[in-house]
């Protein structure tokens, strides 16, 4: 049986076994069997340690000792067929081919591209040990949570419960081959050093154990749905977690939402009427609204913001499986830059389903006592006054303002989470409800502001019809009245309450999310 899992495909085995046998004895593999042919010296100016006759059972300072920056060094040089101070993909393979391990060209490019910092197209040794350190924490959180008994070792038992758990069922017996793959030593269990040694130098991106604790796009609402999807494992596919995460996600949307709607139909009357001749703050507005049409008033177009959760999200989650499936990659998880251009993609898919929804959401926000008797009669008269194509304006600003959006949110959500699993993360990829909220809040926040201007934008553009005596402007044209007239402050009008609204938001979707999943079974690990 081909052996599966996102973290059990076949893996580097001997490179630090090889360095085992030729530094400490030589022809003799450390598990008490041959070794392979021993290291040609000349393909690498690693450096042999010497080890004391007196004790057989020396810890190798490669693969296991406290020596860990000799380690990494010893397997650079190993790799750096050439010599330059560089690993690029021809070095990967021809040194990982010496060492009798093969990967293909696709996982050795994923390797290199994850850890390049600088884009030159190789690995220097800093970036070699940067990349290395990173992958062994998260090998690190995934061996303790393999590790049931909390014994220091995974045996066949343990190898086949964690595989149920991510949707894959495999005999005892094919849990003992794949065991005997790692095992070196002839125990049958599996220890830190040899786990970490197997799995090293494999391009994996996502460890379920990660996905599990670190959704933020389905359990955070902000009001704004330009976000990446939340990635699942296997098991949650094929259990059925998912639709119950996003049901439970979608409840706890509307809740926050209806909750903080007074301070989102501000954000929209700012964003319309505030200018240099006609400030608008927030006490003011609040005043207001509430005098032309009392406190009812304050949650005016937040009906339809509620019922656009659902549609949008199932579409946006189907848009994004498929669009995975048309990317082509046989992974559970895709990389980081494959989620932005697939998110990104189907969060275009969405808004330009629902978006007609968007632009009767600011219409309702913005009406006057009396104007609209709901939510059909708005469509009725915008359709009858200004046609079809009043439901698509602001579509282009909208469509704009998704990338910046959802790949700053990416790239610091990422970041953050990289940070405290390397720094804090223990014995558990589970940050805790206050890393996790305070992880989301920043990376959402750090989004809404870059595509803020464009948000502006599309407001108005979607409000123009609705305001008396308003020009009817192009993007472009808008935009240039606005810093003609306004200076650039006049893009980021609303700013104060939409930024009022994303710990309230966040917290009360967080609250109503935990308690949704207990309601509907969902499982937490």
């Amino acid at each position: 049986m081909h052996q599966q899992g996102s973290f059990m495909p076949t893996l580097l085995g001997d490179v630090f076994c090889q360095c085992r046998s030729s530094d400490t004895h030589p022809g003799v593999d450390p598990g008490g069997g041959s070794s392979q042919e021993a290291r040609d010296p000349s393909s690498a100016s690693a450096p042999s340690e010497p080890v004391s006759s007196g004790q057989p059972e020396h810890p190798c300072e490669i693969c296991g000792g406290p020596e860990q920056d000799h380690r990494l060094k010893v397997l650079f040089q190993v790799l750096d067929v050439n010599g330059d101070g560089g690993i690029c993909i021809n070095d990967l393979t021809i040194g990982l081919q010496k060492l009798g391990v093969h990967r293909t060209e696709h996982e050795l490019m994923k390797i290199v591209k994850a850890g390049d910092k600088d884009l030159d197209g190789r690995l220097d040794f800093e970036e070699f040990v940067h990349y290395l350190r990173d992958h062994e924490t998260k090998l690190r959180l995934v061996f303790k949570s393999l590790d049931k008994k909390n014994d220091g070792r995974i045996d066949s038992q343990e190898i086949m419960q964690s595989l149920r758990d991510l949707g894959v069922n495999i005999s005892e017996e094919q849990a003992d081959k794949i065991l005997r793959s790692m095992d070196k030593n002839g125990t049958m269990t599996i220890d830190w050093n040899e786990w970490r040694d197997y799995h090293l130098l494999h391009p994996a991106d996502n460890i379920p154990e990660i996905i599990l604790h670190w959704k933020h796009s389905t359990i955070l609402d902000v009001g704004e749905s330009l976000l990446v999807p939340d990635e699942f494992t296997a098991e949650e596919k094929k259990t059925g977690m998912w639709w119950r995460h996003l049901v439970a996600g979608g409840g706890a949307g509307a809740v926050s939402r209806t909750c903080t709607a007074p301070l989102d139909r501000l954000k929209v009357l700012m964003q319309v009427h505030a200018s240099k001749s006609n400030s608008m703050h927030i006490t003011g507005g609040f005043v207001q609204m509430i005098r032309e049409g009392g406190m009812r008033s304050l949650w005016r177009g937040n009906g339809i913001n509620v019922i656009k959760i659902a549609p949008e999200s199932a579409i946006k989650f189907m848009a994004y499986e498929q669009i995975k499936r048309l990317i082509g990659s046989n992974q559970e998880t895709l990389g980081i830059t494959e989620r932005l251009v697939a998110g990104s993609l189907a969060g275009a898919i969405a808004q330009s389903s629902i978006y007609p929804m968007e632009v009767l959401k600011t219409r309702l926000a913005l009406r006057k006592t009396g104007q609209f008797s709901g939510i059909v009669d708005c469509a009725k008269h915008m359709f009858k006054k200004e046609g079809a194509a009043a439901f698509y304006k602001g579509y282009v600003p909208n469509m704009l303002g998704i990338i910046p959006y959802a790949g700053i949110d990416l790239a610091v959500y990422e970041t953050l989470k990289n940070w405290w699993l390397q720094r804090c993360a223990t014995d558990s990829a589970d940050p805790g409800v206050f890393v996790l909220l305070a992880c989301g809040t920043t990376s959402s926040t750090c989004g809404q502001l870059s595509s803020y201007p464009l948000a502006l934008i599309r407001t108005r553009m979607q409000a123009q019809a609705s305001v008396e005596g308003s020009p009817q402007m192009t993007m472009t044209g808008l935009f240039k009245h606005i810093i003609r007239t306004e200076g650039p402050k006049g893009l980021y009008r609303g700013l104060a309450p939409n930024f009022m609204k994303v710990i309230p938001s966040v917290s009360i979707s967080y609250v109503v999310y935990e308690h949704l999943k207990i309601t509907l079974g969902v499982q937490s690990k």
